[in-house]
């Protein structure tokens, strides 16, 4: 059966909330709620206020990881700090997944690179997770949606060295950038099994840069906001906004596409599917 994957051109943060009622789908127990922070500097992330009414909704708890970079995030000192800069504590209870250690060690017997995945040890305190993805280019993986937030978003620090070195923390920026990519769709599976598939997607198709919201002076969008998707399938939800891309009419799409292309994005969502998790298959629902 295809995936299905809502779909609305409007974006506002009611209608995020619209879209994940939509769905129709329950979150049991104490939900985790995995969105960006946004790197110092950065003037592309999603500030508190657009996710304010489905947070409110839904009552969890905003959580991140460190990061494995230089930069004001890769120290939890610091990262705190840059958590309540941009406002997230004025409004949610929010979480540092890895401040503590030891890290949460996530088996992956079928993994194509990984067999084992380190995510922030305070993961094993939630009992569901709703995925809040900024879509968006990405200078490593290509782009960035629901996979790269469940897989180097929801890692520890050394979780992220990991994944990035393809098991070897040490080839961070040196290892073979495809098993880079199949890394990436291993962790992500972890994390899915590890909720046991009680996990909603919602990316948001706004502010569309090639760079991430990891860099702190990233490009500006390069193309014209597209919408708002849901889904309970992070390969389907990630598909479908890599195909909204290319049949945009808006003549910026040809930067965005050649930084996914260049770094062969789409292996993620290849690898991904190949694990069975999901679905490249779907059925766009627009409402």
């Amino acid at each position: 059966m295809k995936s299905k994957v809502l779909f609305t051109k409007t974006i506002t943060p009611e209608m995020v909330l619209k879209i994940y009622k939509a769905l129709g789908v329950f979150l049991p127990g104490k939900i985790a709620i995995k969105l960006h922070s946004g790197e110092a500097g950065n003037q592309n992330f999603l500030r508190p206020y657009f996710f304010k009414p489905i947070i409110d909704e839904v009552g969890g708890t905003v959580v991140e990881c460190n990061t494995a970079y230089n930069g004001e995030r890769n120290e939890t000192q610091k990262h705190w700090r840059t958590i309540k800069n941009h406002g997230w504590t004025k409004y949610f209870a929010f979480d540092l997944l890895d401040e503590e250690g030891p890290d949460l060690v996530l088996d992956i017997p079928d993994g194509h690179i990984l067999k084992q995945n380190y995510v922030g040890k305070h993961l094993e305190n939630y009992d569901s997770m709703l995925v809040l993805s900024h879509f968006k280019g990405h200078p490593m993986g290509g782009y960035g949606g629901a996979l790269k937030q469940l897989s180097i978003g929801c890692a520890s620090s050394y979780g992220k060295a990991y994944i990035h070195g393809a098991g070897v923390p040490e080839e961070i920026w040196t290892a073979n950038h495809d098993k880079f990519l199949e890394s990436m769709a291993d962790a992500a599976k972890s994390v899915v099994d590890h909720f046991g598939g009680n996990i909603v997607y919602i990316n948001i198709m706004k502010n569309i840069s090639v760079d991430c919201d990891c860099v702190a002076n990233a490009e500006p969008p390069c193309m014209k906001d597209i919408g708002i998707l849901a889904s309970t399938d992070p390969i389907a939800i990630d598909q479908a906004c890599i195909d909204l891309v290319y049949c945009s009419t808006d003549s910026g799409k040809k930067h965005l596409i050649e930084r996914i292309e260049s770094l062969n994005g789409i292996h993620t969502i290849e690898a991904a599917a190949n694990l069975g998790f999901g679905s490249r298959e779907y059925e766009l629902v627009q409402i």
